[in-house]
Order: C-alpha cells, then structure tokens, then sequence
C-alpha cells in the first residue's frame, strides 16, 4: 500500500497553518481600519450637532469618551466579521456577529447607542474585505461595495427591521429608505459623494478639515434618518441647506471656514438635530479611503 510521505503532510500542514495565520492577520488588520475609520470620524471637527472632542453636540448621554470606549469594545468584532467573509459565511452568521457587537457597545457605554448604525454598515464593508482578500484580490472601494451588494443585498433587505431603531421609525412614518437601502445598493453615497468630497478637500485644506468637508457633502445630498427622527421632514430640508450652503460658499477652501461650521454647529445643537446617518457614512467613506490606501 502506498503511503504519503511525512514530509508532505507536514509540508502541507504547515501550508495550511500559515494559510490560517495569513487570514487571521488580515482579519485583525481590516478590524483595525474598521475602528480606526471610526476614530478618524469622532476625532474630525465641527460636525454640526454631533459628539467631538470639543463638546457632545445634540446629546446629553453621550461625550466623547463613551464613544472611544465603544471603538475599543467593537475592533475584535470587526476582525470576525471580515474572518467570516473570507469563508463565505452567510448573513444569519454576520448578524450573530453583529448582535455580539452591540451586546459589547451597549456594555461599553452603559446602554448607550453609540455606533448601531456603524456596526452594520462597517460590519458589511469588513466582511466584504474579507472575501476580497480570500480570493487574492486587493480590495478596492469598488471591488467591497459591489461584494457587499452581490452577496447580501436580499438578506440586507429582507431582515428583520429592529422596533426600537431611529432608522426603522423613519422607515415607517416617512418612507425613508435608510441605512439598509444604502447598504444593500453598495453604499452609493460614500462611493460617488463621500470619497470624492474626501479627496477634494485634501486639496483644499488639511486631513481633518477634508474630513469636514466630506461629511458636509454627505449632509447635504443623503436622507439621514436620524434628522429626519429628531426634527421631521422640515429639520432635514433645513440641514440640507445648511450643507448645500457650505459647500457652495467654498467649504472647507473658504477663508472662515471654521467659524460657518461652528455656526452651523450651533443652530443644529439649539434645535437638537443629530445628523448620525452622515456620521456612519463619513465613517464608511473613511474606511473605504484607508482600504484604497493601504498596501
């Protein structure tokens, strides 16, 4: 009977083994963008009505700390979702992931919601990293938003909607199509508004400032729901015209730059707006840029 030699299985273990390693490493690094994009996202300032370094925005239950406990709790996340995309793990898989996540956020932050909206669509984007990565391809912007379309899309749309969700809430009393249209049609707005917005203001100013100027330009063409649930259909159309407005005074390249953000910030704040969907996708935008960048 013929036998395999000892020196092949152990050759072929160890090119296993380093198989695994190799996944697992560039797991760990897709997480790391993950939160960092998330970080990227807090750090910049202003964004009108939302937490900064500076100050909390439109709320009263969270600051900036809560929100960097959060990305600590949901990095390790990150990285098994984009494990579970290299093996072509399904969407009941991603959402058991996903569920442990907000579990690990709400732990973090003592009940707060600080980053739902982040964990699903960051969650998609690193799966869909994955299974780019899986297949030998470097991801690409292109390349993870049409994975993320082409694999989930139906899930993403025929899931269940959570009752208790700012999303879900405008989903039901405006029509609004939110995050899980935005996700399941590859995350349009973050490819052709967010990234080159981004990469615009990179030529007008510094990185935070492009980050500002990204998310103005997100501001003012998405239907964010979380507006839309605190101030209805008249507080989006008036934060949309305040970006539109922004923008078409030079955003960021213009020479008060900061002092009109700051007083957008203000009146945002006065009326208790929190655009958090453009928030999310200022982070996608972010993250996607990073995955282009990286080596």
């Amino acid at each position: 009977m013929r036998t395999t030699p000892v020196c092949v299985i152990a050759a072929t273990d160890c090119a296993a083994l380093s198989l695994v390693a190799r996944t697992h490493a560039d797991a760990a690094h897709i997480g790391r963008l993950a939160a960092d994009a998330l970080t990227a996202e807090l750090d910049a300032w202003p964004k009108p009505g939302l937490v900064s370094p500076r100050d909390s925005g439109s709320h009263d239950d969270m600051d900036y700390a809560t929100f960097q406990r959060s990305i600590v709790a949901l990095r390790p996340f990150y990285a098994d979702l984009a494990s579970a995309g290299a093996t072509n793990a399904p969407m009941d898989e991603l959402r058991r992931i996903g569920r442990l996540a907000e579990d690990a956020m709400l732990v973090a932050t003592g009940g707060v919601n600080t980053h739902r909206g982040a964990i699903f669509a960051l969650g998609l984007l690193c799966a869909g990293a994955g299974a780019a990565v899986a297949e030998g391809r470097p991801p690409s912007a292109d390349q993870l938003t049409r994975i993320v379309s082409e694999r989930w899309a139906r899930d993403i749309v025929r899931g269940p909607i959570p009752l208790n969700s700012h999303g879900s809430g405008a989903l039901r009393r405006f029509g609004a199509g939110g995050a899980r249209a935005e996700a399941a049609a590859g995350f349009p707005h973050a490819r052709t508004i967010g990234l080159p917005a981004l990469r615009v203001g990179r030529t007008l100013a510094d990185e935070e400032a492009a980050r500002v100027h990204a998310f103005f330009a997100l501001l003012a063409h998405m239907e964010d729901t979380n507006l839309l649930h605190r101030g209805g259909a008249e507080g989006l159309d008036d934060a949309r015209r305040e970006a539109r407005e922004f923008l078409l005074a030079g955003g960021v390249g213009q020479a008060a730059w900061l002092d009109h953000a700051l007083a957008v910030h203000r009146r945002f704040v006065a009326r208790r707006l929190s655009p958090g969907g453009s928030a999310d996708l200022l982070a996608v935008t972010i993250f996607l840029d990073a995955i282009e960048r990286q080596p």
